[in-house]
């Protein structure tokens, strides 16, 4: 086998960028992956390409752009021309394996009319294999409780929130209700207990990919991480007086405030009920990550095994009156990346913190460069790889981008809200440490001074002051679409002599 390098991908479900003790967080512990950035590398300012679910997976598996994958919402399916770490990684005989989901909507030209997956956008990544697959329907976990003696309920999509009897915080208990679940039998245990399974299990180099699904909904945590944080004593809400005043900023948001989705509940104690336990989520998420990484060392595996851990998008959690992910607010872009490489070279980086902007379309890069197998053309995102060395790149990008689609073929209401085609349901971003800029393809564009506005309330792009950064915002982010337009073969010159290959950096 090629390869010596093992590698164990991390992804946690909805994990907010500043949500580490290691970034100096006011309430969430995470000792455990502070320990690892403590032994790796931080980075400080890594962003999400898309959101929900499905389109950022689709980037942070296959190092594209949402412009080049267009699998633009859940359900919508990705391109099976497109390849991933997954089968790249499989051509140096590795076996990638799944604990968790990936979320990846298949390509129904590729399917039996048939196919199971044509009725979910929660398929498997091609080229992966599924050893404990869990998403809507958690069946590796329920059937296991059943199996231990557990009760779950007869729609096992419930299972994720079954609550313990008795009433809610804002009902007037003294802590947020917690999972009827021990935390020893949780979700979150349960796949973190397989995946050190099957690396016990493993006699040869192995790629894992664990995809958490906590601390995504439903905001409900064993005992005792649901009592980890005082509800009274979480942070504030990042926001306007009122829903009103908030969604007089554009009309977007005035439609997103307007769907009971996104809309953050108006009673204060549920709001912080839930942003306790999602704290708690996390270090239960923390807690559960310690128990592989103590397996790592004990088992010899921990100086052979390269460690990502990540997040596919955050989460708004009352900020702007929003909840979940949405929109162009850094809460719902802006996650966690710690990488650990075990490798010599990598000796002289441990503990440093890069402030530089990364985004998910750059792990694939990173995860194939580390193995010795060939970047493809179709990456939009660059090796990390100097970093993790010590070494300054030669070029960088100066700014973070993402877009979201916010189209759905099933409902049209955004469309009659905004006077907008379905084609026209979309807004790219460009933000940098100073200026944040959203455009959109047919409603008035936003801009934020970050520096004077870090919380992004005030739209300046109509303030006269303000238009030459407009105009400046505008043709970078132009500038990025053509400069990372799909590229696979124009790279290649068909000539007298045959085929002429030329690959060239994107920076």
């Amino acid at each position: 086998m090629a390869g010596k390098l093992n590698i164990l991908f991390i992804t946690a479900d909805q994990w907010r960028g500043e949500c580490l003790s290691a970034l100096g967080h006011e309430m969430v512990k995470t000792p455990h992956l502070d320990a690892l950035a403590a032994d790796g590398v931080l980075f400080k300012r890594h962003y999400a390409n898309a959101v929900p679910c499905g389109p950022s997976r689709a980037s942070l598996h296959t190092g594209m752009y949402l412009q080049n994958h267009r699998s633009g919402t859940n359900g919508t399916p990705l391109d099976a021309r497109h390849t991933n770490w997954a089968k790249e990684a499989a051509k140096l005989g590795y076996d990638p394996v799944l604990f968790g989901y990936t979320d990846t909507s298949q390509d129904p030209r590729e399917e039996d009319p048939e196919s199971p997956w044509l009725l979910t956008y929660e398929g498997p990544l091609p080229g992966i294999r599924p050893v404990a697959m869990m998403g809507t329907w958690p069946t590796p976990w329920t059937d296991w409780l059943k199996a231990n003696g557990y009760e779950v309920p007869a729609d096992i999509r419930y299972a994720y929130g079954e609550r313990a009897p008795g009433p809610e915080y804002e009902d007037g208990a003294a802590v947020p209700r917690p999972l009827i679940y021990p935390k020893e039998a949780d979700d979150t245990s349960f796949l973190t207990d397989r995946v050190i399974d099957y690396i016990a299990e493993s006699d040869k180099p192995f790629i894992a990919h664990l995809s958490i699904l906590r601390p995504h909904p439903p905001f409900v945590a064993a005992e005792p991480f649901n009592a980890m944080y005082d509800p009274e004593a979480v942070p504030g809400f990042k926001r306007k007086t009122t829903h009103d005043e908030e969604a007089a900023q554009h009309p977007w948001l005035e439609h997103q405030l307007g769907r009971k989705l996104f809309r953050a509940p108006a009673v204060e104690k549920k709001l912080r009920r839930m942003k306790a336990v999602y704290y708690g989520l996390m270090s239960e998420v923390d807690e559960a990550l310690g128990k592989v990484f103590a397996f790592l060392k004990e088992s010899g595996r921990w100086d052979d095994t390269l460690i990502v851990f990540t997040s596919d998008h955050g989460e708004q959690m009352g900020d702007h009156w929003l909840l979940g992910k949405c929109g162009y607010f850094d809460a719902s872009y802006r996650i966690p990346l710690i990488v650990r490489d075990p490798r010599k070279e990598a000796d002289t980086a441990r503990g440093t913190e890069i402030d530089l902007f990364t985004e998910n379309v750059d792990i694939m890069p990173t995860m194939l460069d580390l193995i010795g197998a060939e970047i493809p053309v179709q990456c939009d995102g660059a090796s990390l790889r100097p970093f993790l060395e010590g070494r300054a790149p030669a070029t960088w990008r100066r700014e973070a981008h993402w877009e979201y689609d916010f189209r759905d073929p099933a409902d049209d209401s955004a469309e009659k809200r905004l006077n907008l085609t379905l084609h026209q349901c979309t807004m790219n971003i460009i933000r940098d440490e100073k200026f944040k800029y959203v455009h959109f393809t047919k409603l008035p564009p936003l801009l934020f001074d970050l520096e004077k506005d870090p919380d992004e309330f005030t739209n300046v792009a109509n303030d006269p002051a303000y238009l030459p950064v407009v105009l400046d915002y505008a043709q970078r982010l132009l500038s990025w679409r053509m400069n990372h337009d799909e590229q696979t073969l124009t790279h290649i010159s068909l000539t007298e002599d045959g085929p002429v290959t030329r690959r060239a950096a994107r920076y």
